[in-house]
């Protein structure tokens, strides 16, 4: 039997946000006798999904922190190519940065060289701008655009022809379990709690301060009420902090990274995710396929609603509406959605096989 070709996914770092599982729910369902995924880290330090690369027979290897200006790190990146001219196709992962690696890469002769927009937007801090600028170079170098979505990839491509690739799921994992969600209730001593939950990084992009207000305005109605974080990064003390100035810390809690989301998705009765901007959220559709009520704000693309689960609520209504609209759900009985997500072509099988038939015939 022949090797399996080997397609170098250049990331950040592999640990759990909804960009890495994505990687990962494509890595466990491809053909690895025929496909096989290696890696390119940024961080020094183990990722959360390392253990599991290196078992499904993956390399991984690690480059300095990504500054896209700096000679060293271009020169490292021209180097591995260097030593490395098994990889005929790169699939990059890393926004508006791509642009230093898919360069580096057509230098050195990759001939497939693929940028994946993720998100519509980035956070507007001081590296907004340079970020815009590394943005705009990306369709110079790729030979190959993908997006998340249609936002994702009109933001990021600026008008270039792109491929949408679903951020697919486990449809079976996820599927609304009542003995789990009983199970999980009573682990975190959640029963006959109303409970709200959200599975995202810590990050400004996910809006938790926001939500924090509205899970007060749900709480000032419903005794009951608790809220569910489930993730953890760099804003995890500025969340903490609100919420017991919020007179929350009792009814919040933050879970800290976990691998067993699919089980948390059961116990929760309301997903809610106010984000200042998103791709189409993975986080999103497992709460679909879980059959949770889902409220989002009006920044993240409408290309999530696979059933019709998901209300659409706008950044500028008030805590308050928010919180009416999500107390109008307590107590409707949830119901299994596996068919609508397998329908809506979210299933990560079908998904991962052409996928794999895409690197083939490249």
């Amino acid at each position: 039997m022949s090797e399996p070709i080997r397609v170098l996914q250049i990331v950040t770092t592999m640990n759990r946000g909804g960009l890495e599982t994505m990687l990962m729910n494509y890595y466990r369902n491809i053909d690895r006798s025929r496909v096989q995924f290696d890696f390119i880290e940024h961080r020094p330090e183990k990722s959360d999904y390392d253990e599991d690369i290196e078992r499904l027979g993956g390399h991984i290897y690690r480059m300095p922190r990504l500054v896209p200006w700096s000679r060293s790190y271009r020169a490292a990146l021209k180097r591995f190519f260097g030593e490395h001219p098994e990889y005929r196709i790169v699939h990059v992962h890393q926004d508006c940065l791509s642009s230093a690696a898919l360069c580096a890469a057509k230098e050195c002769g990759v001939p497939i060289r693929i940028a994946h927009s993720h998100a519509a937007g980035q956070d507007k801090n001081w590296k907004y701008l340079i970020k815009l600028w590394y943005k705009r170079r990306i369709p110079g170098y790729a030979t190959d655009l993908f997006a998340c979505g249609r936002d994702a990839g009109d933001w990021m491509f600026g008008g270039a022809e792109y491929r949408i690739l679903n951020n697919a799921i486990s449809a079976g994992q996820n599927r609304y379990n009542k003995e789990v969600r009983d199970k999980v209730r009573a682990e975190l001593g959640l029963e006959g709690a109303f409970l709200l939950g959200l599975t995202a990084r810590f990050s400004a992009a996910k809006n938790h301060l926001f939500l924090l207000d509205i899970f007060h305005a749900v709480a000032d109605r419903e005794p009951s009420a608790r809220l569910l974080l489930v993730g953890d990064g760099e804003l995890r003390e500025s969340i903490k902090r609100k919420a017991g100035e919020l007179g929350l810390a009792d009814k919040v809690i933050m879970t800290g990274l976990r691998t067993d989301v699919p089980d948390l998705l059961q116990a929760m009765d309301v997903f809610v995710m106010p984000s200042n901007y998103e791709g189409v959220s993975l986080a999103i559709v497992e709460a679909q396929a879980a059959g949770l009520p889902c409220f989002i704000s009006d920044k993240v693309p409408i290309d999530c609603k696979k059933t019709d689960l998901v209300q659409q609520l706008s950044l500028n209504d008030s805590p308050e509406v928010w919180a009416e609209a999500i107390l109008g759900c307590k107590g409707v009985e949830r119901r299994d959605t596996f068919q609508e997500i397998v329908h809506a072509g979210f299933d990560i099988e079908s998904n991962a096989e052409e996928l794999q038939e895409w690197y083939l015939k490249k």
